[in-house]
């Protein structure tokens, strides 16, 4: 069905995080969330990611960091284009940018074998 996004439920054991369509699906410790596939920052794929201990979602780039309850970006970028590292005032000019374009967030939840982003 069109705007159906679906991850497998076995491909998405606690802490990973997994492309649904235009959506990063994650599973917290068996809460799953959804939110916009694309950082704020520069605009990387925020489905090849990670889960930290504090259950944000850390782009694979540069490092912001992202609640995937609200899709605020809550730290970061650590870098700008191939360089890693400290940006003080770059960075924060980019989360004032990003806190008013906060990720989109969606529900997901399991049905039978799938996690299912609710459109």
């Amino acid at each position: 069905m069109p705007g159906d996004h679906r991850v497998p439920a076995d491909d998405l054991p606690p802490g990973a995080v997994r492309r649904a369509g235009p959506w990063a699906v994650v599973n917290r410790d068996g809460r799953y969330s959804a939110v916009s596939r694309r950082c704020r920052h520069q605009l990387a794929d925020l489905s090849g990611g990670t889960l930290d201990a504090e259950g944000c979602l850390v782009c694979p780039w540069h490092g912001s960091r992202y609640d995937v309850r609200t899709g605020e970006m809550v730290d970061g970028p650590r870098g700008f284009l191939l360089y890693r590292g400290p940006t003080p005032g770059y960075s924060g000019l980019v989360r004032a940018y990003a806190s008013v374009l906060k990720l989109r967030v969606r529900r997901a939840l399991r049905r039978g074998d799938d996690v299912v982003v609710e459109e």
